[in-house]
């Protein structure tokens, strides 16, 4: 009996150590990984028009679907390209799907996109059409540059965001404008514009390229 005894509090010892020790940590595991036909890591890809890089796709991991023609992302990063070849923006989010037959690309979830000039555009959901060379949203969206910000919901721009069309709830202020400009135009020649809302040293924002569009969608 004290043999018995002595070999189960040993044993109830044994376990209770092996118990504490530090389990390693486990990857977290995507359920596109159980119905996907094939899966890359640090996959990356081209997006062309005619032969001309448009784009180029980088993520973590892609996950392959339908024959190889939809590809969903984590952890995207696209460089975008002039027609020259020279860098135009940056976009990144944290998931994406991709078609191959288009070469179009969905971006979700922490969108931003960045161009070489300096503006920062930030949403959470963003498609770009590879054939238009054009990103487009119909979430809400907040741009910011230097001395200025935009916001709204709903645009289309260029890929670099110089000419930007916001669809609805356009807003923003602009700084360091002086207030002391020309007086304004008679209403009934003022352009359409977006709406601003001044702050403190800050005037009525009337940049050409940003326009919006009061068509219902």
């Amino acid at each position: 009996m004290r043999a018995a005894l002595v070999v189960g509090l040993l044993a109830a010892a044994f376990s209770g150590g092996c118990s504490s020790k530090k389990q390693p940590p486990v990857a977290t595991h995507s359920a596109l990984a159980d119905s996907a036909d094939q899966i890359m890591y640090g996959a990356r890809f081209k997006l062309t028009d005619q032969g001309l890089e448009r784009a180029q796709l980088e993520a973590d991991t892609a996950y392959f679907f339908d024959d190889n023609t939809r590809i969903e992302l984590e952890n995207v990063h696209t460089t975008f390209f002039t027609v020259t070849g020279a860098k135009d923006a940056v976009l990144t989010s944290k998931f994406g799907t991709t078609n191959t037959r288009t070469n179009n690309m969905i971006a979700r979830k922490n969108v931003l996109v960045v161009s070489e000039d300096g503006r920062r555009l930030t949403t959470q959901e963003l498609i770009y059409n590879q054939q238009k060379n054009e990103i487009s949203s119909d979430s809400a969206f907040v741009m910011t540059e230097p001395n200025r910000r935009v916001e709204g919901i709903g645009f289309r721009s260029d890929p670099n965001m110089k000419n930007i069309k916001i669809l609805k709830g356009a807003s923003g202020f602009q700084k360091g404008v002086s207030t002391e400009t020309a007086p304004a135009p008679a209403p009934a020649a003022a352009s359409p514009g977006i709406g601003v809302t001044p702050s403190a040293g800050a005037s009525r924002s009337a940049r050409p390229p940003i326009s919006t569009d009061t068509t219902k969608h």
